[in-house]
């Protein structure tokens, strides 16, 4: 089973382009002030003097002063490639079944813990849904031609990991009390699992800053619900 947690490092790429975006923003202000030598002493800022900019160096590597123009060249390409669109498509079909899954609790759960974890999923991935919805609004004129499909079977439901069957949701529909919160348990583990699995792909292919946030985010939330659901 898929047991991905979030390395420190998976956030490296995505905070050092913020962090010369931020410098070379600070830069343009302070230019675009005049140049004065007393805008270009304010403290916070990473501009100097001379017009330079200081960036951060990789872990254990010194800073490096650049020109406006290297720091520009610096910054990452942030355009979206055929993995951040199959992930932010998957995903929301991904989410979409969890909740299914959640909308049988209230009526069919006995555990309190089972309905609080519930709740908790669905209050999570309602937003992840209009928000993947909305990047992929947003980025559909940017989408690579040719772009049918990548990973785990684009748009298919029955090959991404950790979908739960027809049979399996008929099963889930027709139990009740403990039956079901061992069920519910049991598919949810898996589908978390199916999800981290595709946002830890999502950021090893995918290049697009705020796809990479979200599959960030899903790694940790759901790595944590997986472990409390395992404790129930």
């Amino acid at each position: 089973m898929f047991t991905h947690r979030p390395a420190a490092g998976s956030r490296r790429p995505v905070l050092l382009a913020a962090t010369v975006l931020a410098a070379v923003l600070a830069l343009s202000a302070c230019e675009s002030d005049g140049g004065g030598s007393d805008s270009a002493k304010k403290p916070g800022t990473s501009g100097t003097a001379t017009g330079s900019v200081v960036a951060p160096g990789k872990p254990g590597e010194p800073a490096k002063t650049l020109s406006p123009e290297q720091a520009a060249k610096a910054l990452p390409d942030d355009s979206p490639n055929a993995a951040d669109f199959s992930y932010a498509e998957m995903m929301v079909v991904h989410h979409a079944q969890a909740l299914t899954m959640t909308a049988l609790v209230p009526e069919r759960a006995e555990s309190k813990q089972v309905k609080g974890v519930a709740d908790r999923i669905s209050a999570a991935q309602k937003p992840e849904i209009d928000a993947m919805n909305g990047w992929l609004k947003r980025f559909a004129d940017q989408r690579p031609k040719g772009s049918g499909g990548h990973g785990h079977g684009h748009g298919d439901p029955a090959t991404m990991p950790g979908m739960a069957t027809d049979a399996q949701l008929a099963q889930l529909r027709a139990a009740k009390g403990k039956a079901f919160d061992q069920l519910f348990l049991k598919l949810m583990i898996t589908h978390h699992d199916g999800a981290v699995s595709m946002a830890a792909d999502a950021l090893s292919d995918g290049r697009n800053t705020l796809v990479q946030e979200m599959a960030n985010d899903v790694i940790s939330q759901q790595s944590a619900e997986i472990g409390r659901m395992r404790k129930m």
